[in-house]
């Protein structure tokens, strides 16, 4: 269980996250996501890196659970906090960034396929936020990166989730594949990636990070502060405290 790196291939380094069930991280696993990508991304012989997850899907955002054990606003300050630095980690890693995704990917995922360079789905994944049915707000900045202004708003009001075919028809996910296929599809990008010359890489994402025409991190950072405001006024507690009760008897 956590965050490992491992070498599949030549230029290659892969990220796994594993937090089980559902890859609903806690606030030590997004700042341990966050050092495993820059220390991969600083690596002078990697040219590449993969994003993926063990188990049922790629991300199920903050874990609701420990925000709801604990009495103040700390774990909220460290989710916070903790997501901030991994969606920037995938934005600002030196080398570009494959989100490999499977099943659910949802609130944080946004955040991190949001940043990342290229998507490689399986046809069993799906995307959105379902922040305002969970007490919080954020990462609208990078649902937008995925789909058009209006369908982002329209996600983001509904709760609602999109597939990865969808996604792919609005251009932001490379290639859908079936499950079984996604990791050698992920690590088949990759390795093209790979394959360019390491320093004009390593130029080419800083330039087109630079391009960009939104700063992701402050943007994202903005919204957060709205996350504050609903806690800090209650909000946001009591619609948590509906989390994971909505079919109970």
């Amino acid at each position: 269980m956590g965050v490992c790196t491992s070498r599949p291939a030549p230029g290659v380094a892969l990220v796994t996250v594993d937090f089980p069930p559902v890859n609903a991280l806690p606030v030590e696993g997004w700042y341990a996501l966050a050092d495993a990508v820059r220390a991969a991304g600083r690596d002078p012989e990697v040219r590449c890196v993969v994003l993926a997850a063990e188990g049922r899907g790629f991300n199920a955002g903050v874990d609701i659970k420990e925000l709801r054990r604990d009495p103040g606003h700390t774990a909220l300050i460290g989710a916070n906090s903790g997501c901030a630095e991994a969606f920037a980690a995938v934005y600002a890693c030196e080398v570009p960034v494959v989100a490999a995704v499977a099943g659910h990917c949802l609130g944080g995922g946004i955040g991190l396929v949001g940043n990342a360079d290229a998507i490689v789905a399986a046809d069993d994944a799906v995307f959105g936020l379902p922040e305002l049915d969970r007490g919080a707000l954020g990462a609208a900045t990078h649902l937008a990166r995925l789909v058009p202004q209006h369908l982002m708003r329209t996600l983001y009001y509904t709760s609602r989730t999109v597939t990865a075919a969808e996604l792919r028809a609005h251009g932001s996910v490379w290639e859908v594949v079936p499950r079984p296929a996604l990791l050698g599809a992920a690590l088949g990008l990759a390795g093209e990636i790979a394959a360019k010359e390491g320093t004009l890489l390593r130029l080419a994402k800083a330039a087109l990070n630079g391009i960009d025409p939104v700063d992701v991190r402050r943007s994202y950072r903005f919204e957060q502060g709205f996350t504050f405001e609903a806690a800090l006024g209650g909000v946001a507690a009591r619609v948590r405290d509906t989390f994971g009760k909505e079919n109970s008897p």
